[in-house]
């Protein structure tokens, strides 16, 4: 979408009925048959030129991202910083949301590179200053990689992700993603597996590309100032912004390469844009609206679209260290309560006869797509957490709500149905039970837990296990989570929600209903 610092949002006529055009081009639920990709990726320039953009798009300022994890906190960076300069940015962001097959006898594009092709022409309508485009999946075969001449162009952290298209090694990884590096054309990276870097420079000198490694903001940079993007992963994504900004801005002729000391200090705009980026789905946290204003601490979701292993374990990491936080503010406002008061008696009283702040409790709201090993996710989440010494209460497992086969507004969310299949649910729940008792058997630090229960529970859950719920959909998870914590105000429920960017944003619209 296009945007400047005055830009307004616009009302979109017939929304729906677009929504529904769009549908009609997502063709299957499956993942793409990576043995084609290239003859399909040819149809992407001749869309282009069918569209007429092939001279808009060589004419873009374009920032080309890769990367398996942080490209899209990287991008929103970029993005920010640009806009906090003055300059009319474009941002395409990408997660692959939507696995599809395509059948190259169909004459539209598939949904993914139909949304390419949008973004390349409302960029080239808007007139942007610049494009920040985002890889969706890989990069040598990628619909953004219609990009030929990009200003500069970046390349996340790496990692195992969609291995069943990219490869199930690291250097193939890298190769593939190093398939947006372009003949002479600038590049940054960031510290990565020896394996990875190898190929990224072995690409990179081919292609005759300056590759140079970007390392982590100092947070000094900042001013007293936090990050828009919380996590200390934040701080890597951030260093490669910089640089791409930096770099975008030097070979457009907008800065001298001596203006600015990126080790001592940062212009103000940066500062802002790094300070004010946003990022929904990412280390977000919503307190429910549903509840009293007064009470609305009482449950709390986390929300993380973390989907591999390592990132599952930087979740983690934030989650602990964010929920810590909270229980220390809310220690000291009861704190303050009794030193204004005098007295414990208004305090809350909790079932265990404590007279200080509420107890917290630590839900996990997870699903993952069936192409995913939970045997990999989990026990690196449930070991990370156990690591800051935070133990998760009760698991909530959930099909998502979206359908791979429709996209929309939440008003469009599909109705509960009461035949939807569970049976990866299931799965979860056993992986997830195997590894609590585990756990439990094999450790003696576990903290004493609280008990969470709804009069709901047995009308609204599929399968009940001791530490561990099946709901059939999402709207009776968050119904019962929301009776839970009317039932109980001695608790505070912290709910991480994770594992699928398609389960966070269906959280994210049902908690905006």
């Amino acid at each position: 979408m296009a945007q400047d610092s005055g830009s307004t949002e616009r009302g979109v006529s017939s929304y729906d009925e677009a929504m529904d055009a769009l549908s009609s081009l997502i063709t299957q639920k499956y993942r793409a048959d990576a043995s084609n990709n290239g003859n399909r990726f040819e149809l992407m320039f001749d869309y282009v030129k069918i569209l007429d953009l092939e001279e808009p798009i060589s004419k873009m300022k374009i920032i080309h991202v890769a990367g398996t994890k942080g490209k899209g906190s990287t991008c929103t960076f970029t993005e920010a910083i640009l806009r906090s300069c003055g300059f009319r940015t474009g941002l395409f962001t990408s997660p692959h949301l939507i696995d599809e097959k395509c059948n190259d006898d169909i004459p539209m594009p598939n949904l993914f590179r139909f949304l390419a092709l949008l973004g390349f022409k409302i960029f080239a309508a808007e007139q942007v200053d610049v494009a920040i485009m985002e890889v969706g999946l890989g990069g040598k075969f990628d619909a953004t990689n219609v990009v030929q001449t990009p200003v500069v162009c970046g390349i996340a952290s790496l990692g195992y992700d969609h291995t069943e298209i990219l490869g199930n090694t690291l250097g193939a990884i890298a190769g593939e993603k190093a398939g947006i590096l372009k003949k002479g054309v600038p590049a940054f990276t960031v510290p990565q597996p020896d394996e990875a870097m190898e190929v990224l420079k072995e690409k990179a000198a081919q292609l005759d590309v300056p590759l140079q490694v970007a390392h982590p903001l100092d947070s000094k940079l900042l001013n007293g100032l936090h990050l828009g993007l919380v996590g200390d992963h934040q701080y890597l994504n951030a260093g490669l912004a910089i640089k791409l900004c930096s770099t975008w801005l030097q070979n457009t002729g907008h800065l001298e390469l001596d203006s600015m000391d990126q080790n001592t200090s940062l212009p103000h705009q940066f500062v802002k844009g790094l300070t004010t980026a946003s990022l929904q789905g990412r280390a977000q946290i919503i307190p429910d609206p549903s509840l009293d204003i007064e009470n609305r601490g009482d449950l709390v979701f986390y929300l993380d679209g973390a989907h591999s292993p390592e990132s599952m374990e930087v979740c983690a990491h934030w989650f602990s260290l964010a929920i810590k936080e909270d229980d220390r503010k809310q220690s000291n406002q009861s704190n303050q309560e009794h030193d204004s008061s005098g007295t414990l008696n208004e305090l809350v009283p909790l079932k265990s006869g404590k007279t200080a702040s509420k107890d917290s409790a630590q839900i996990l709201l997870f699903n993952c797509m069936s192409v995913r090993d939970p045997q990999l996710l989990l026990p690196r989440l449930v070991k990370a957490c156990g690591g800051h010494g935070i133990n998760f209460n009760k698991a909530l497992f959930v099909p998502n709500m979206s359908l791979v086969t429709k996209v929309g507004s939440s008003s469009s969310l599909p109705s509960t149905d009461s035949a939807v299949d569970i049976l990866w649910q299931l799965t979860l729940q056993r992986v997830w039970e195997n590894i609590i008792l585990g756990e439990r058997g094999n450790t003696n630090n576990g903290g004493e837990l609280v008990s969470i229960e709804s009069k709901e529970h047995s009308e609204t859950s599929i399968k009940s296990c001791e530490n561990s719920v099946v709901f059939s959909s999402l709207p009776m998870a968050i119904k019962w989570l929301r009776e839970a914590a009317k039932q109980d105000r001695s608790v505070r429920l912290q709910v991480l929600v994770t594992g699928s960017l398609h389960l966070v944003g269906d959280v994210i619209k049902l908690l905006k209903k």
